[in-house]
């Protein structure tokens, strides 16, 4: 392959590629993983763990400080309106040490742990989503944390300073024609002594525009002395060759520093390189495993703002002689907010703070948490926008023209969309969770349905398969969930009974693997074609995990709160609320138009359906649908614009 080419890769080595990439051993528990097997280890989570008393009062202190920059530095109006950070706001983060939540305070960060990190994040990012973007990107997938988990000692200690005061920093993996398939990447890094040379383009760069320091993912050519694959370096954004060539534009967000980054003929020291040659996309899904973690965060902010504004505005506005709120169909949306997000706010916090203890692998909690916080967060905001009603669709920036509060609640609703696709796609998270999910099937049936085993191969797996069958699928039939006291403590005198529903998922969870296990025998090989039924054993999952966690946070609350019956009403409304979300995704398992949606798609696609098009007019512009991205000197300015 040339310095230059397009990867062509086929369908199966780009899955050969993603599968190299993750994680192949669970050397700790993990209460997901466990949930889709059929186990509800309780025990994992509960008691609810919490942080330690240092970290909790360093956590504290630094969230006052935060919380008032918020209130009299932030004009979020501002940043909406000019479509831009001001670089006074940035500073003023720079200085109060923003920039180093999650750096170790011996490179000069603040140290915060994952809970309180992202505590921070939900906080400014209810200020400015915006803001929140530019400090996770930067803290969470740019260069502090890959480094933190796989720099070198000289690494640490030449950037994480620079990152946790000065630098901003930003992770580039994705290209124009290059999205969630990193098989096909095709910037390339081609070793020259002791240095790298670089060429690509990188797409949607969160933080290029204004980023000191650069992630860069690029493909490194197999050679003598060179194992080649994809590999992350650190690179200066101010080298020579690297030109920001646009400032992109969104929906929402609108001040956030997203742009298209061109490499020509860059040179990066060998000593900047991340890792091993071809560990690249291993960091990189390592990183996110925590990482993802930053945009659940933003959107509990955004949830609680959800149910503020309800609260108020629906207590405000009559109809019919009555407060809004007590009309039903607008009662149940606010009903819906509030108990949603209390349980986001436990996803988050539970998944947190297993992160700090270390004590389970996280993985598929984190991804759940980041799937199901962007869903959600999403329906909380058009649930607002509805309750608003006219004022809802209408901008902040009207409202107060007209005289009345602005509100961005319409702006909340764009801003919040971004987060269904970044970090992972909720249909690429579907997929990723569904692989962990059914890793141990796999891990003992996989040769049975692979078609490039030998029958040797195969009559192996069939006995390994046979020996762990034999012992899970009796433990399927029955459990604690069919006893009537199971989980007592979670009905406390004078409080909602949650026993009931853990035992709702205790059993739940036993008929979510038994529904794997049928499926898998049934379409065997073809399981992986079967994405919607792989989405909604999925979405069941994430219902029964954030069932779990709603259910364990509020019985600690109610040993450590004032508020603690009320944390059990609405942990209660929420699971009442996610069973028959669970109900009816087991329904759409066996009872879908899947098959059908297929054969309509190969007649859209076929020009089937043409006819239905007609009527319209397309007022899209022209230009290809995908942006030519042939590695060469850039034609255009350079926007970079470093903030100092």
């Amino acid at each position: 392959m040339s310095a230059t080419s397009q990867p062509k890769v086929s369908e199966r080595e780009a899955r050969q590629v993603a599968e190299a990439a993750r994680e192949q051993e669970w050397r700790k528990p993990s209460f997901a993983k466990e949930l889709f097997l059929g186990r509800f280890r309780l025990d994992l989570i509960h008691p609810h763990p919490l942080p330690a008393d240092e970290d909790a009062q360093r956590g504290e202190e630094f969230l006052a400080k935060l919380r008032d920059f918020c209130e009299t530095k932030i004009d979020s109006a501002r940043i909406e309106r000019e479509a831009r950070i001001p670089d006074e706001t940035i500073n003023g983060l720079k200085e109060l040490g923003a920039l180093g939540m999650k750096i170790d305070t011996k490179y000069g960060g603040l140290g915060l742990t994952q809970v309180y990190y992202n505590k921070s994040l939900a906080l400014v990012g209810s200020a400015s989503p915006a803001i929140g973007a530019l400090l996770s990107a930067h803290q969470s997938i740019g260069v502090p944390q890959p480094l933190k988990q796989f720099g070198t000692q000289e690494q640490k200690d030449a950037f994480l300073p620079r990152c946790a005061r000065t630098d901003i920093s930003a992770f580039l993996l994705t290209e124009p024609d290059v999205g969630s398939d990193p098989a096909r990447l095709a910037t390339t890094a081609v070793p020259e002594g002791d240095e790298y040379v670089l060429d690509g383009v990188k797409l949607w760069t969160t933080n290029g525009v204004v980023a000191d320091l650069l992630v860069v993912m690029a493909r490194v050519p197999k050679s003598e002395g060179h194992k080649g694959g994809i590999t992350a370096f650190v690179v200066e954004a101010a080298s020579e060759g690297i030109t920001v060539e646009n400032r992109n534009a969104f929906m929402g967000l609108r001040g956030i520093e997203n742009g298209v980054t061109r490499f020509h003929r860059v040179r990066v020291p060998a000593a900047n390189r991340i890792g091993p040659e071809g560990a690249g996309l291993k960091i990189a899904l390592t990183t996110l495993n925590t990482g993802r973690l930053s945009l659940p965060a933003m959107c509990v902010g955004a949830g609680k703002w959800c149910l503020k504004i309800a609260r108020e505005w629906s207590a405000e506005r009559e109809q019919w002689g009555r407060q809004v709120a007590f009309h039903e169909a607008v009662g149940s949306k606010i009903s819906f907010i509030a108990a949603t997000s209390f349980a986001l706010e436990a996803v988050l916090d539970l998944s947190s703070q297993m992160a700090d203890e270390d004590r389970n692998d996280i993985r598929i909690e984190a991804a759940l948490a980041k799937l199901y916080g962007s869903e959600m967060a999403c329906l909380m905001a058009d649930e607002l926008v509805q309750i608003r009603g006219g004022r809802g669709f209408e901008t902040a920036e009207s409202l107060a023209a007209r005289g009345e509060r602005a509100v961005p609640a319409e702006q909340v609703l764009r801003d919040l969309r971004i987060n269904r696709i970044f970090e992972g796609s909720t249909e690429i998270m579907h997929l990723l969770i569904a692989r962990e999910a059914v890793d141990a099937h796999l891990s003992v049936a996989g040769d049975l349905i692979d078609p490039d085993k030998s029958l040797s191969d195969k009559a192996k797996a069939g006995a390994k398969a046979g020996g762990f069958y034999a012992r899970w699928l009796p433990k399927l039939v029955a459990g604690p969930g069919q006893l009537p006291r199971t989980y007592a403590e979670f009905h406390p005198s004078g409080h909602p009974d949650l026993s009931t529903h853990l035992r709702f998922v205790e059993r739940t969870s036993r008929k979510l693997a038994r529904s794997t296990f049928y499926a898998m025998s049934r379409w065997q090989g073809r399981m992986e074609t079967k994405q919607g039924f792989l989405g909604r054993i999925v979405d069941i999952g994430a219902e029964l995990f954030a069932m779990s966690a709603a259910c364990v946070r509020a019985e600690l609350l109610r040993t450590t709160e004032p508020h603690g019956r009320e944390a059990y009403q609405l942990a209660d409304a929420f699971c009442r609320q996610a069973r028959i979300r669970v109900d009816e995704l087991f329904a759409r398992l066996w009872t879908n138009t899947d098959d059908l949606d297929r054969k309509v798609v190969k007649g859209v696609i076929g020009g089937t359906y043409t006819w239905l098009e007609q009527g319209i007019v397309d007022p899209s512009g022209d230009g290809p649908w995908i942006a030519e991205a042939t590695p060469g000197p850039s034609k255009h300015e350079n926007v970079h614009r470093p903030i100092r």
